[in-house]
């Protein structure tokens, strides 16, 4: 009742009458209820408990060896594993940099486009994004968020832009990735940006029918010296040292933010700290909250409630940004309404939502920096050297993290949780890097304080994990390609829906695991699935292509033969005996170009490694093997012409494609990562 009675007021002097108007008030919050009937996908998760699990049941395990394509649509190029949402016939979803479109369900037809121009104005933060990872729909509005920072409302029917807010303060490389969430009027957002400068990360809610802001909840202290914008603040400071509000401190939103429609809380998931060095930061001591946390917030007005912390005084990019599902479960015979997550760190928490006390905690993959979890004080036991900076230590889960921002899903039927768990180390090395006086070097947006060497030829592994959130265990386990696998999304028919890097987009039987059946893409099969009810007919759709990748996904692609410059990015929607064809499909590795002009010069290549690192690895992957988000640059001429590279990273001519401009670069710099390009470019010639 009282969440009715919130709709009520927030959507009041609507302009309708009698129970037409009731009726409109509290439309909203029925379709996104974790009860609603499936009709539609209208949020992320496709309800507030973020479960990526629909009750539609008409495609099942008996039938769905007769899904085919209904229709498919190809997109231009940019990132394109954001999730899709679906409301009243209505396909919607971004690619490139937050680039919305609307199609219709029934016959794939576009029905509009808003393209933000995201890219031209980012300027600076253009360097450290990809796109939009999803949208929110409430009321006949569209919400998405931008690379620039803002948060934008458009019609649903039409495209056009009814309002937009800045969400970000000024001179930082803040950026906005995430989908926004909406609650009883609200839609709230944060923001990506702690491992490029040195920010201080929140959250904050708005009106949604207006973009007014409403509250705004700080993840880390600032200064004590301008005061605590709350008691958490306040409470938050005494696990900080040292001068740490100089670094900003991190704890980015970026990705996970809950509802809880029957508590009316709000659950934030947070990320690592800024620098990532807890020695820089807080000289190495205190919990440094609420970095690698789930916060509960008060939904109404943002205020604190409780918080559990994943890694206390994190140093190692275990961000706890993972998306958190809502269940209601038995424990020990009694009813618990619990969250589960499973954030970087390789092991799977369930917490109690109304006190954030942890039910269980154990590792769903390889772990090495802890030997487990304390239930009684909800810490982890970690390992013994795990600090020692005297000598190097092997991280596993690697900072890929053992379940990346791609979603889990949660069946109520089941009763299982389906993780996309990743198995990849990565060594960090502190020796040599001096703690007092720290300072980010100037436009290195990859300083981050701390030496990780990430193992760009290992092999690596991946499985999809079905296990119970209580009891822990773990139903069954099957493994899938390479080492970065797609998002999840079961459904009331007994199905596990999920693509592969390898370009398969496979069902599954949610109770055992069994493989029922499997769509060729041709192309990775990376975001997640949607399903929804048109006229009495179950969809399902994905999109396909690469694009918000890590830096070291290249080995895994050229294994897979997949060119980032000719995949396929597109939308694929399936029916039960649907009968369309995929259309042509560019597919193979990359062309690496012959380069004879090309001659060895080990200074400037040497300072070129470095420079190429620190600005190009995110976006063009680590030794220039292409991840995806952005061209392999072995297979261009670019690099060979001073004077094309030049147009490209001083003058910025490619910016309105997403390619940042790095104007800051001497004439010597821009010699040598050139130097380097065409290094790798004759070094992989030779390999073949």
């Amino acid at each position: 009742m009282a969440l009715g009675a919130a709709l009520l007021l927030a959507l009041a002097g609507c302009g309708q009458q009698g129970s037409e108007r009731e009726q409109a008030k509290t439309a909203p919050a029925g379709q996104l209820s974790d009860s609603s009937d499936g009709e539609d996908w209208p949020a992320y998760g496709r309800t507030y408990g973020e479960q990526h699990f629909s009750p539609l049941d008409a495609i099942d395990v008996d039938n769905v060896k007769r899904l085919g394509l209904a229709w498919t649509l190809d997109l231009g190029p940019g990132n394109s594993v954001t999730a899709p949402i679906a409301v009243g016939g209505t396909v919607y979803f971004a690619n490139a940099y937050s680039h919305v479109h609307a199609v219709d369900v029934e016959t794939g037809k576009l029905l509009w486009d808003h393209d933000p121009k995201a890219a031209e104005a980012a300027g600076r933060r253009l360097r450290q994004g990809w796109g939009s990872r999803g949208l929110a729909w409430w009321n006949g509005k569209i919400y998405t968020g931008t690379q620039d920072g803002r948060l934008m409302a458009l019609d649903a029917k039409t495209g056009k832009e009814l309002w937009s807010v800045q969400t970000l303060q000024e001179g930082d490389y803040r950026f906005i990735s995430g989908a926004p969430r909406i609650f009883g009027g609200k839609v709230i957002i944060g923001h990506g940006g702690a491992d490029a400068s040195d920010v201080r990360g929140y959250v904050t809610a708005y009106d949604a029918e207006t973009g007014k802001q409403l509250w705004r909840f700080y993840t880390v202290p600032g200064n004590p010296a301008d005061g605590f914008e709350n008691d958490a603040m306040k409470m938050a400071a005494e696990t900080w040292f040292g001068e740490w509000w100089k670094y900003g401190g991190g704890g980015t939103v970026w990705n996970a933010i809950t509802y809880d429609e029957a508590l009316d809380q709000i659950y934030i998931g947070t990320g690592n700290g800024a620098p990532w060095n807890h020695n820089i930061r807080s000289e190495g001591k205190g919990d440094n909250l609420f970095l690698s946390s789930i916060v509960a917030l008060d939904a109404k007005t943002g205020a604190y409630k409780w918080h559990y912390q994943t890694n206390p005084g994190e140093s190692w990019d275990y961000n706890a940004s993972m998306d958190m599902a809502l269940a209601d479960v038995k424990v020990d015979g009694k009813p618990r309404q619990v969250l589960v997550t499973a954030p970087k760190n390789g092991f799977l928490y369930t917490i109690d939502r109304t006190s954030g006390k942890l039910v269980s905690a154990k590792p769903y993959v390889r772990v090495t920096w802890a030997t487990g979890v304390d239930l009684k004080t909800g810490r982890p036991i970690e390992a013994a050297n795990l600090r020692d900076a005297s000598k190097p230590f092997e991280m596993a889960p690697g900072t890929f993290g053992a379940h990346s921002w791609l979603p889990m899903a949660y069946s109520p039927r089941t009763n299982l949780a389906y993780i996309p768990a990743i198995e990849l180390s990565t060594t960090f090395d502190q020796r040599g890097i001096e703690t007092k006086g720290w300072k980010r070097a100037k436009e290195n947006i990859l300083d981050v304080g701390t030496a990780a060497s990430f193992p760009l030829d290992a092999e690596g592994a991946s499985a999809l994990v079905a296990i119970d959130p209580v009891t822990q265990e773990q139903r069954w386990r099957i493994p899938t390609p390479g080492y970065m696998n797609g998002g999840v999304m079961a459904t009331g028919g007994n199905l596990v829906f999920q693509g592969q890097i390898d370009g398969s987009f496979n069902a599954y039987a949610a109770d055992d695991g069994k493989k029922i059946w499997s769509f060729d893409a041709k192309s990775p099969v990376i975001a997640p699935p949607i399903t929804y009810r048109v006229k009495g007919k179950q969809y399902i759709t994905v999109l396909t292509g690469m694009g918000t990748a890590g830096a070291y996904l290249g080995p895994l692609l050229e294994r897979f033969g997949i060119n980032p410059a000719t995949q396929a990015r597109r939308v694929l929607t399936f029916v039960l005996d649907g009968n369309a064809k995929l259309p042509p499909t560019e597919r193979g590795p990359v062309e690496i170009l012959d380069d004879p002009e090309y001659k060895p010069d080990v200074a400037s290549e040497t300072r070129g490694v470095v420079l190429y690192g620190q600005r190009c690895g995110v976006c063009h992957g680590f030794r220039a093997v292409g991840v995806g988000a952005a061209p392999d640059l072995r297979a261009s001429g670019m690099p060979r012409s001073a004077e094309a590279f030049t147009s490209v990273l001083r003058d910025g001519l490619l910016v309105s494609g997403g390619m940042p401009q790095f104007d800051e670069l001497t004439e010597q710099q821009r010699d040598d990562i050139r130097q380097y390009i065409r290094m790798e470019a004759h070094k992989a010639l030779k390999r073949k």
